[in-house]
């Protein structure tokens, strides 16, 4: 019995190199692009310990908890490490990557996230990367949760390493990623005695056995199923258009907040500011004495495929996060999730007004 997910021929290199390509393009870049046979931490991971050590001064930023994860790595590899730690609530500012760039000037490492998922907030990558190329840091950006929610831009932005992942507003599997490289980065990374080697981590494999081979033998067996939904990924945004498939979550993102707040039950914008929440994600806090775990496993009882989550860790007490991105980036999304947030407070005896936040859903997304 045949199967079709079973059954693939063998991947070729040459649809291999096709797919980096139409990603560069995504990306709207000319840096070299290497798709990664795995989730995107595989990438993230690699281009930090390719590129930082014991000679590294790196500015951490971090506005959620993958900047801290970012800082153990930097650490791990024997960098120096300056964090600049920013409430989860807002965004870094490029004034103060600039303060922190005029009290250590031998800052040459910079690493950001761009969109935090799972705090709400996104960054402003063209504003910082303009203070980092100033100073001629490297700069290294996960852009794992904004590519095709936001504008994605490293060739414009001076971002020497970008790393994405389908699995978020792409819409697809969690198991391919990949990492646009600059010249300035892959020159780091031949200089650096401690990068990966003969790892699954290194990005320098990648260019010595496929990149300088001229793409045409992978190093190994590509994860078919993977790449090929990549492939459909990219394929979906393109047939959509870049700039309505990030209208349509950034409009899910308008109407969950203006939802949240007409909801009323003491719901409200975890990120206070809307230019710095993200179009990804949209969190929110719940009132004091109400367990959002809580509310989310009530919420999520009504219908469980709802994109409905707990903040991580601590934030489980007090943060709910609608998760209205790839598929669930759709008006229909935020009213179900809306709709069951408000049933899950109205039992814990507050009052809500479901109607209401109905309509300011409607009224945003129509606006």
């Amino acid at each position: 019995m045949t199967h079709p997910f079973l059954d693939l021929a063998p991947l070729s290199a040459a649809r291999f190199a096709a797919v980096e390509d139409r990603v560069a393009r995504l990306l709207g870049t000319a840096q070299d692009v290497v798709i990664m046979q795995g989730e995107a931490l595989l990438p993230l991971e690699g281009a930090i310990r390719g590129t930082a050590g014991p000679g590294t001064t790196a500015l951490n930023v971090i506005t959620g908890p993958y900047g801290q994860t970012f800082g153990d790595w930097l650490r791990d590899c024997g960098a120096r490490v300056i964090d600049l730690t920013v409430p989860f609530h807002t965004a870094v500012t490029a004034e103060q990557i600039r303060e922190a760039f005029a009290e250590h000037p031998e800052i040459d490492f910079v690493s950001l996230v761009h969109a935090e998922a799972a705090t709400g907030n996104t960054n402003p990558v063209a504003e910082i990367g303009e203070v980092v190329r100033e100073h001629g840091a490297l700069f290294y950006l996960d852009a794992v949760a904004s590519i095709g929610a936001e504008p994605v831009l490293p060739d414009a932005w001076g971002v020497d390493l970008c790393v994405i992942g389908a699995q978020k507003a792409m819409g697809g599997p969690a198991g391919v990623s990949a990492v646009s490289v600059s010249e300035r980065a892959w020159a780091r990374m031949a200089a650096n005695p401690g990068a990966p080697r003969r790892s699954y981590l290194s990005l320098l494999d990648w260019r010595e056995r496929w990149i300088e081979g001229g793409r045409r033998a992978l190093p190994h067996a590509p994860a078919q199923l993977e790449m090929l939904a990549l492939e459909a990924c990219v394929e979906r945004i393109e047939a959509e258009g870049p700039e309505v498939v990030m209208a349509r979550h950034r409009g899910a993102a308008l109407a969950t907040r203006a939802g949240a707040v007409a909801l009323g039950g003491g719901l409200e914008p975890y990120v206070h500011e809307e230019r710095d929440a993200a179009p990804v994600a949209t969190t929110l806090r719940t009132p004091a004495g109400v367990e959002a775990s809580e509310v989310v496993a009530r919420a999520l009882a009504s219908d469980a495929a709802l994109p409905l989550a707990a903040g991580g860790g601590a934030l489980a007490k007090e943060m709910i996060r609608v998760n209205h991105y790839g598929k669930d980036a759709t008006a229909g999304a935020v009213r179900g999730s809306l709709a069951a947030l408000g049933a899950a407070l109205a039992e814990k005896g507050l009052t809500v007004d479901v109607e209401a936040a109905l309509r300011a859903v409607d009224d945003t997304i129509t606006a």
